[in-house]
């Protein structure tokens, strides 16, 4: 099985500018996610995917491959499409964010081999159980539930399920999206979904349509940099593990 990573990658951001290109304990936060992809057995290709000639330059400067995008592009996702056709055949698609540098081999590679054991799985996504409280009423972390067979039955920005009684277990979305080829191409085709602009969140337009997401459990967790605190949690996390993180 072909598997293809994408990483999109765009200068512009508005709480950190320049964020593909910052630094994290010396190395450029899009780097850092460029040697995590590699490491993965299972990964055929890793491209980062930009309209900006300064982040290329970095990447080819790390021997990594570019796939420049046009600048109108209006999102991550729609940068992953894009350079899932102009790379020609992959059975899989990986949307790996910039912004999520932890992200390696033991988050990959178990999605990748569950897409080549099951067939009818379009779309894969890794579950987090929840271990922080603060977590669970903070928007910028994506909820879900999934029935027990791991469908995804919803994603949120709040706290769900609501426990009114104890018993169940709340989970966070976090770390890559593994698209077979066709679906992404379908997926970016489709168009924004009412639930996905109400929540902001892709993921509700796949359920919207009648498709199914199928979840995976993993123990450990990431840390995306949106904001200049996140770059200080992530510097401290490489301090005390390193740099060949799993």
């Amino acid at each position: 099985m072909k598997t293809l990573v994408v990483i999109p990658a765009r200068y512009a951001s508005t709480r950190l500018p320049g964020k593909p290109l910052l630094s994290i304990a010396g190395i450029p936060l899009v780097v850092r996610v460029l040697r995590q992809a590699s490491r993965c057995t299972s990964v055929t290709d890793v491209l980062v995917a930009t309209d900006d000639q300064r982040i290329a330059d970095v990447v080819r400067a790390e021997g990594g491959q570019v796939m420049m995008t046009p600048p109108e592009l209006p999102s991550g996702g729609d940068r992953v499409a894009f350079a899932a056709r102009e790379y020609g055949h992959a059975d899989v698609v990986f949307n790996i964010q910039v912004d999520d540098p932890l992200v390696g081999p033991d988050m990959i590679d178990p999605l990748v081999d569950l897409l080549a054991k099951d067939p009818s799985v379009s779309l894969g996504v890794l579950a987090k159980a929840i271990e922080d409280k603060a977590e669970e009423a903070d928007p910028g972390i994506v909820k879900m539930v999934f029935d027990e067979n791991m469908r995804a039955l919803y994603f949120s920005r709040s706290p769900i399920p609501f426990r009114r009684n104890p018993g169940a277990v709340l989970y966070k979305h976090i770390g890559p999206y593994a698209f077979r080829r066709d679906f992404l191409l379908q997926f970016c085709e489709w168009g924004p979904t009412p639930l996905e602009r109400s929540e902001s969140l892709e993921m509700l337009r796949v359920l919207e349509k009648g498709h199914e997401i199928r979840c995976l459990e993993t123990s450990r967790d990431t840390i995306e940099v949106d904001s200049p605190g996140d770059i200080v949690k992530l510097e401290a996390y490489i301090l005390e593990h390193g740099d060949d993180l799993a």
